[in-house]
């Protein structure tokens, strides 16, 4: 009975690991150090402090992220203006098809033409915004080297 006792224990809980890490050793900063220190640990991007000392200290690679909140932003505009675009495009489809269905050939041309004026607006519109989106990526996305 004691053996089935223990075997339960062993099944629940957390699983010991292999090699722990039992050795410690603490550091001590002054001010300057210390927000150093912790402007490093923010670019790193690593959510352990222990984690991103001992790569520092064992010459393993840093990961440093910086994040543009004005790109970030200018990305999300522009995935929910491609979104509106896509579902101007749904429309534009829609309304030809009741063009031909409700009206007679001769008014149905006649607002079929109003709307291909409006189309070609929308182009222009469209390849406006392409050539800002590229300037913008010109200037503030490419990377130097």
């Amino acid at each position: 009975m004691n053996e089935n006792n223990r075997k339960q224990l062993k099944k629940t809980g957390r699983r010991p690991k292999e090699d722990p890490a039992k050795i410690r050793y603490t550091i001590s900063f002054n001010e300057e150090e210390h927000s150093r220190f912790l402007s490093l640990f923010d670019q790193s991007g690593m959510l352990v402090k222990a984690h991103f000392i001992t790569s520092c200290i064992f010459e393993k690679t840093i990961k440093t992220i910086q994040i543009d909140k004005g790109t970030v932003d200018f990305y999300m505009r522009l995935t929910s203006f491609h979104s509106q675009f896509r579902s101007v495009g749904v429309n534009y489809n829609q309304v030809v098809k009741l063009l031909y269905k409700n009206f007679s050939e001769k008014k149905g041309s006649a607002y079929l033409y109003k709307l291909e004026k409006q189309t070609i607006e929308m182009v222009l519109l469209c390849q406006k915004i392409i050539q800002l989106i590229e300037e913008f990526e010109a200037n503030h996305l490419k990377k130097q080297v």
